[in-house]
């Protein structure tokens, strides 16, 4: 079993610094919100079980039960036995849950989903911080975005439609523009005693 790519992948995420081993440091993890899923092996002991349901419900983290015991989890992770380790990062997370279903898909396949869901959404969030990292190292205030499209026509109005203010020109039989000699026109009409 020391061959198991589950295993492995256990092995590669402690060697990653992205796996918390021991009750302590799981349940410190799960408090803090970091871990992303909760393992143990399948010849815990019933109080182990109980305390991962509490950090899984205090963390709302996922936890499952493998099919490898406590000498074989602790073989792959430097230890004479694991039964509680929880993974902190969320693509190693559906990784090995996505290994698992392909195992016992009956037992693994909604954990798959759910944690899958997950990963792509922390994906996504990394992606757009890196991206917005490079806007501020290059000057850019916003992030880039396509041109509005123009209107093929305006909107439809309410009520009686405004005509366009045609260009007066001055009737020539009207008075001249009077104007005061600071520039201000003259309204009314003068009154002459």
């Amino acid at each position: 079993m020391s061959n198991d790519p589950i295993l492995r992948m256990l092995g590669l995420a402690k060697k990653a610094g992205r796996l918390e081993i021991g009750e302590e440091p799981v349940g410190a993890a799960c408090r803090a919100r970091q871990a992303r899923l909760v393992l143990l092996a399948s010849d815990a002991a019933p109080n182990t079980l109980r305390r991962a349901a509490h950090f899984g419900q205090a963390g709302e983290v996922l936890w499952l039960e493998t099919p490898f015991s406590k000498a074989e989890m602790g073989l792959c992770l430097g230890r004479s036995s694991c039964a509680m380790a929880a993974l902190t990062d969320a693509g190693f997370a559906a990784s090995l849950v996505e290994k698992l279903a392909a195992r016992d898909p009956a037992r693994y396949q909604n954990a798959a989903q759910q944690l899958r869901v997950k990963a792509d959404r922390v994906l996504q969030r990394q992606k757009e911080q890196r991206q917005h990292e490079k806007n501020l190292r290059q000057g850019r205030s916003h992030p880039w975005a396509p041109p509005p499209k123009k209107e093929e026509a305006p909107p439809p109005q309410r009520g009686k439609p405004r005509q366009p203010k045609a260009h007066r020109r001055p009737d020539p039989k009207a008075e001249p523009e009077r104007r005061t000699p600071g520039g201000r026109r003259l309204t009314g009409k003068l009154r002459h005693s």
